[in-house]
């Protein structure tokens, strides 16, 4: 098994990724962006530095997608990765335009046929003020200056990419995320992992497994 979870900046990808490594004896694939050396810049000033974060980004995506996700299916019988090469695209459609979007595709293109497809995708979603909650959580020096407005504008984006009105190489599983709490709430992180388990028919998995009850209060996965 090959799962790649997707969502917005700040809803929990990295968190869960690390959490269900254990449930699924699985490698992990952990994105990195702290070594963008355009992402301050790029918050402060979208516009002035968005092509060079998304090539950036993009070639830095590839290379660490060709040279790691075979090797590690082949040392782990499953694998889960924080982001999937597809959604940089996502955020290149919103932050560029004109030639320098149209440049950005060709090369996407081309890359994207060498990458190898989650057999899942693990949506995760939530509302934007819930989102910049937890964005002001965990406090990332680069992520002080984000606007609310990129985040609902990334939000509505991610709903309609993975909805289904477009063919997709992996099929998608959508979570929302909004009243969960996995890092506190070990049945909610259950949950989850019975929610995978049951799409990809991997035992052992309940049929049906009813979401359990918050406790008072929103959860804030991590």
């Amino acid at each position: 098994m090959y799962l790649a979870i997707e969502g917005v900046i700040g809803v929990g990808k990295t968190t869960l990724a690390r959490l269900l490594q254990p449930a699924f004896n699985a490698g992990t694939l952990l994105e990195v962006f702290d070594e963008n050396p355009f992402l301050s810049d790029f918050y402060a000033d979208r516009a002035r530095y968005a092509f060079q974060t998304q090539i950036f980004f993009l070639l830095s995506r590839y290379h660490q997608q060709r040279r790691t996700v075979a090797a590690l299916l082949e040392v782990h019988e499953h694998l889960i990765a924080d982001y999937t090469f597809e959604k940089d695209a996502l955020f290149a459609q919103i932050n560029l335009q004109g030639d320098e979007l149209d440049m950005y595709y060709k090369v996407h293109e081309a890359l994207a046929e060498k990458i190898i497809p989650p057999d899942l995708v693990l949506y995760l979603r939530a509302d934007t003020d819930v989102l910049m909650q937890r964005i002001a959580q965990r406090d990332r020096p680069y992520e002080r200056n984000i606007e609310r407005s990129y985040i609902a504008q990334l939000g509505e984006a991610y709903d309609v990419f993975f909805s289904g009105r477009q063919p997709r190489r992996s099929p998608v599983l959508w979570i929302d995320t909004n009243d969960l709490d996995y890092v506190r709430r070990p049945d909610h992180l259950t949950w989850i992992e019975n929610r995978v388990r049951q799409t990809l028919k991997l035992p052992p998995f309940q049929a049906e497994l009813p979401l359990p009850l918050m406790e008072q209060g929103r959860g804030t996965p991590g």
